[in-house]
């Protein structure tokens, strides 16, 4: 079965790799705004008294590149995949072979975990060789906001990929939920210049605590705890929903 599971996670990241459109979205476009608007707006690398002497590119511009990857990938990626694969009878068919649904449920999941560590580390390592942007002071503490938030995301995805009829309305909805989530993020409007009740509001939404948890930990400040509650609050709801709607047909 582990043999059967490994050549299936193989089949998918080839069919991924094929996918131009994902590879940009999720990997290429937040390394290349990093890089591109890093080097050419000079405001971005000058210190900010306003978010507390940081420059704009280090944690809260990293942060949101990171953010974006992953966003990407939850609310459109895996869901996109799995709702066409419905749509196209593979999960039925797969039901009367030696490998289950299931198995194609997980090596998607275990795909897009992948290419998100693959667009965080290109971020981060690219975004410190070109920008000079400090590395996370504390590893393990960026890599527990990034997988929380990673599977919050992907949980968020498969309940999108539950209740959408077809691709074209998850693609719909995945879109619209998308922007508001990530102006609410501080994509566009960093949090500390949000007026107190927006930020708050930003504080108890998933793209909120996950990308204000990145800035801590890029900044190498401890996460706060309630945004570590919110997102695993928003991961468990998220994820048994998900289980309990899921059609495979």
């Amino acid at each position: 079965m582990t043999k059967a599971f490994g050549k299936l996670a193989a089949v998918e990241a080839r069919l991924f790799l094929r996918e131009p459109m994902a590879v940009f979205f999720a990997i290429v476009l937040p390394v290349g705004l990093l890089l591109g608007l890093g080097t050419t707006i000079p405001g971005f690398r000058d210190a900010d008294p306003s978010l507390g002497g940081q420059r704009f590119v280090d944690a809260p511009f990293t942060a949101m590149m990171v953010l974006l990857s992953v966003v990407t990938l939850g609310l459109s990626v895996l869901p996109g995949s799995l709702v066409i694969y419905r749509e196209r009878g593979v999960l039925r068919r797969l039901s009367t072979t030696p490998v289950r649904p299931g198995a194609l449920l997980a090596a998607q999941l275990v795909i897009n975990v992948v290419v998100s560590v693959v667009a965080t580390t290109l971020t981060l390592v690219l975004g410190r060789l070109v920008l000079g942007v400090p590395l996370p002071g504390s590893p393990w503490t960026f890599a527990v906001v990034f997988v929380l938030g990673s599977l919050t995301m992907l949980a968020i995805g498969l309940l999108l990929a539950a209740v959408a009829p077809n691709a074209r309305v998850v693609q719909g909805v995945g879109s619209a939920l998308m922007f508001p989530l990530l102006f609410l993020a501080g994509m566009w409007l960093p949090r500390p210049l949000m007026p107190e009740i927006l930020r708050r509001i930003s504080d108890f939404t998933p793209t909120g605590a996950f990308g204000q948890g990145l800035m801590d930990a890029l900044g190498g400040h401890a996460p706060q705890p309630l945004h570590l509650a919110v997102l695993a609050g928003w991961a468990l709801a998220a994820g048994l929903a998900a289980a309990r709607l899921f059609r495979w047909e």
